[in-house]
């Protein structure tokens, strides 16, 4: 009876691994695991391949195919740089596109929804998260500082898509580049804005400001008079 015992108590955790193995098996195959899902036909890097006219595994780009990003025919127009003759790049100085009424309303319209949280509605740094207190070492641009009145037109379209110091790249979010560039030709509408002078004006323009201004006056003083 011992003896009887004894083989019984040996067999059992072996008749367990068995029940085990045998279900861990059909589970296996019941999700379909087939070789032919990593063995089916395809081609390598640098392969040969009959079905081509040119027996090349590896096709190349259609023509016109520009990489998402870059724009390869006009290279200020998707970069802010030019490349110079020596081979250097500089940093474009003219907007590549017309400047239009209708781009400056584009740039101001992108411009409120990406740019003034940050940079506010003057373009002076003081936007919203500014105000909250969003504290860094250097704060958000002051588009009115001298050096930023002074720069080139390019950076400000190159801070766009690459970013700068804490700043992010806004390429995702602006993909456009002709939105880009409409919100930097809105940004130096802004600093003309805040930073004109009457030697700004054209000429013939200000012989209306300076008739706009005596007709305020006139009608302040009348006003008071009242």
């Amino acid at each position: 009876m011992r003896a009887t015992h004894s083989v019984e108590n040996t067999m059992r955790p072996i008749r367990t691994l068995l029940v085990l193995g045998v279900a861990t098996f059909g589970m296996v195959g019941a999700t379909g695991c087939h070789m032919d899902m990593w063995r089916q036909p395809k081609l390598k890097g640098q392969q040969e391949s009959t079905f081509f006219a040119d027996q090349s595994g590896m096709r190349m780009p259609v023509v016109g195919t520009v990489a998402h990003g870059h724009n390869i025919e006009d290279e200020a127009l998707g970069t802010g740089f030019l490349s110079g003759a020596d081979g250097k790049k500089k940093l474009v100085t003219e907007i590549p596109i017309k400047v239009t009424e209708a781009v400056l309303k584009r740039g101001q319209d992108r411009y409120n929804i990406f740019c003034t949280p940050c940079h506010g509605k003057l373009g002076d740094g003081n936007g919203m998260i500014a105000q909250r207190g969003f504290a860094l070492r250097r704060p958000p641009g002051n588009y009115h500082t001298d050096r930023l009145r002074k720069m080139p037109i390019g950076h400000f379209y190159d801070v766009i898509t690459n970013g700068y110091g804490a700043m992010f790249s806004y390429a995702a979010r602006i993909q456009d580049v002709n939105d880009r560039w409409a919100i930097v030709a809105y940004v130096r509408v802004l600093q003309k804005s805040q930073n004109a002078t009457v030697n700004d004006v054209k000429p013939e323009d200000r012989s209306k400001l300076e008739a706009n201004a005596e007709s305020g006056s006139g009608e302040k003083t009348r006003s008071e008079g009242h």
